[in-house]
């Protein structure tokens, strides 16, 4: 099996055609602003009643549905830390996040998993932070289980992607 390839793309996640997106979503799971809410959006109603039934997430735990009117089949919801300065267990939580959706996406045989800067958006994580947690937990993760084919890093602004190419392509 190739290995897997990790990459970082300047996209809108919900357009792209993977097998999974991964949802920044709120503990409620039921739609909110930032990725969250343009997810639900482009995914239609049907996510949202799908959501109700999962009855909530905690942080740093991931839970799927169909994708619906999405280009991907699924939809990984996970709940990212909120930022307290670092001293709270935000790294543990975060990595959390990217191992439990790498997880699910692996269990339902996804080969492609498009992820959004969990965390960085409203929740105030430092993006060259959390950066640093997504990769190394996605390079980690695909050495032990390397059903993967792909792992795209989905940046909303071109100083993420920049922060996320420099850590994929060090030098």
């Amino acid at each position: 099996m190739p290995p897997t390839r990790l990459r970082a793309i300047q996209a809108d996640i919900t357009t792209l055609d993977v097998d999974a997106i991964v949802n920044a979503a709120n503990r409620t799971l039921l739609g909110g602003g930032g990725v969250d809410g343009a997810i639900h959006r482009a995914a239609g109603p049907a996510l949202l009643h799908a959501c109700k039934q999962l009855d909530g997430c905690a942080t740093g735990q991931a839970k799927i549905t169909q994708g619906y009117r999405l280009p991907a089949k699924y939809v990984i919801h996970t709940v990212g830390p909120i930022w307290f300065g670092g001293g709270q267990g935000e790294a543990d939580q975060l990595r959390d996040c990217y191992r439990n959706a790498l997880q699910l996406a692996v269990e339902h045989e996804a080969r492609s998993i498009a992820f959004p800067a969990i965390s960085t958006g409203i929740y105030g994580y430092p993006v060259a932070s959390a950066a640093a947690i997504a990769v190394a937990t996605a390079q980690a993760f695909v050495a032990q289980q390397p059903a993967l084919q792909e792992i795209l890093f989905c940046c909303f602004s071109d100083a993420d992607l920049k922060v996320y190419a420099s850590l994929l392509n060090p030098g």
